[in-house]
């Protein structure tokens, strides 16, 4: 009987050592990430070959790159205003959107005349920058790379995943801030 009362207090004592925390499960995000990454310059660098080969293609235009990743040509400049377009101007304009071989996606028509105040207004990455490159009257086509369109969702209408645009734009009047102005 001692060595049963001996058992159970043995068997007690040691078999109450409280709960054991859990240990957090482990994700493989970490690898995720990094797949996602190199796809991504992948894509980009893919993109970048089809805009080059673009320009190639086109003798009759001088294109330019923006500081903001995408090619761009005046088709109209406006020489005469020397302060373009800054942040808080409201600027009308009119834009179409092609694929990179000039098959329309969106005309002019389509989309109508714009108004936004600049970085106030939810534009594509793109076109927010395209504005700021040019000045009042002036015509631009650019050339942007998926990223700097509508990306991996597209515009869940005629915009696929992972288009590269040709967006040509036309300024038609700057309205400058009044902090632009001082």
């Amino acid at each position: 009987m001692k060595k049963l009362l001996f058992l159970l207090i043995v068997v007690f004592i040691f078999g109450c050592e409280g709960p054991e925390p859990r240990r957090p499960v482990q994700g493989k995000t970490d690898k995720f990430i990094e797949k996602s990454v190199i796809r991504n310059r992948q894509l980009l660098a893919h993109e970048e070959a089809e805009i080059k080969q673009v320009i190639e293609q086109d003798t009759l235009h001088e294109y330019r790159q923006s500081g903001s990743g995408s090619w761009f040509f005046y088709d109209v400049r406006n020489p005469t205003d020397s302060l373009g377009i800054g942040p808080d101007d409201t600027v009308t304009f009119t834009y179409a959107l092609s694929g990179l071989a000039e098959e329309p996606i969106y005309s002019e028509e389509e989309i109508g005349v714009q108004t936004i105040r600049v970085d106030k207004d939810e534009l594509f990455p793109g076109l927010r920058e395209a504005i700021k490159v040019l000045r009042d009257k002036e015509r631009a086509t650019f050339l942007f790379p998926s990223a700097m369109g509508y990306g991996y969702p597209g515009d869940q209408n005629k915009i696929g995943t992972n288009v590269p645009l040709r967006c040509r734009i036309t300024i038609l009047n700057v309205q400058k801030s009044k902090d632009s102005i001082l």
